[in-house]
């Protein structure tokens, strides 16, 4: 199935909800917003986005810093 994840077009072999894929790639979910199909989903609704072929998925995360 294709994805897009920050605008690069990514092959996942198996169904994955938003939660599984936050934790595949490796990222911290208290330092991330994740839009889903240009709607931002809160992290306690992660598990219940099952993802589909051609999702968008925008990934944002928060650096400290002055």
């Amino acid at each position: 199935m294709k994805i897009k994840i920050n605008g690069k077009s990514e092959d996942i072999e198996k169904k994955l909800n938003l939660a599984q894929l936050i934790s595949e790639i490796g990222l911290c979910a208290q330092h991330i917003v994740v839009e889903h199909n240009l709607r931002i989903i809160p992290k306690e609704e992660w598990g219940g986005v099952d993802l589909r072929e051609l999702d968008s998925i925008e990934i944002v995360s928060f650096v400290g810093g002055g």
